[in-house]
């Protein structure tokens, strides 16, 4: 897979992109990420990328050419725009799971007061990680690419991969390791008894009794 992403801030991504899984990922060639600076593809004089709005109103507002130009620029049959915006649909393990089989991402981070309306006509799909508001699309972009990577084929095992929380639309189940009692706290027996069909069995019903306690809505389907 190939990631690329437009930012006016590129070094927020130095250590995302450098450390741990991500980097073991790239270290492998599983995933290609670059990172530009649209700024660079500006046709003004000054290196402005952004206006004042029409209309009035605060802030300024992310012009058309320089994102036109950069996306046209990296875009191929294979690529998929997406624009991290707060009027998105909301980001969840499932998504991470579908755009874990593109074959290349282009990921659009915002800043200021947001993109002239126009922008939208260039891009295929619209993402949001919550319902907050957060400095820019850089934060944004770095959790799709952390979700999205780790899933891709032989970038964490399998067995790691199955026994997430989400995959089966319940939280994750209690884990432990040794000592087998710290601080008068023990480990339930079950996991100590060597019998995995009844291992299994607690791990279900510890899922199911964690989400429905926490995340009801996933038992419910609403984060389908």
């Amino acid at each position: 897979m190939k990631i690329d992403v437009l930012t006016l801030f590129p070094n927020m991504f130095d250590g995302v992109l450098t450390e741990s899984i991500i980097k073991r990922a790239i270290d492998k060639k599983i995933v290609e990420i670059n990172i530009h600076n649209f700024r660079d593809y500006t046709n003004d004089p000054h290196g402005k990328v952004d206006d004042t709005p029409y209309g009035g109103g605060a802030g300024m507002v992310l012009t058309c050419q320089p994102i036109f130009d950069c996306i046209e620029s990296l875009r191929t049959k294979d690529s998929i725009v997406i624009m991290l915006t707060p009027d998105g649909e909301v980001y969840n393990q499932k998504k991470a799971l579908e755009l874990s089989n593109s074959k290349h991402l282009i990921l659009l981070c915002g800043h200021y007061e947001g993109f002239d309306e126009r922008i939208k006509s260039i891009c295929d799909r619209f993402i949001s990680v919550g319902d907050y508001i957060l400095t820019g699309g850089e934060i944004p972009s770095m959790i799709l690419i952390d979700s999205i990577v780790r899933l891709i084929d032989g970038t964490i095992t399998k067995e790691s991969l199955d026994s997430e929380s989400f995959n089966n639309n319940l939280l994750d189940y209690p884990t432990y390791t040794k000592p087998r009692i710290f601080r008068d706290m023990e480990v339930p027996e079950i996991l100590i008894s060597g019998d995995h069909k009844k291992i299994e069995e607690w791990r279900l019903n510890e899922q199911i009794k964690k989400t429905k306690e926490l995340r009801p809505d996933l038992m419910e389907g609403k984060n389908e």
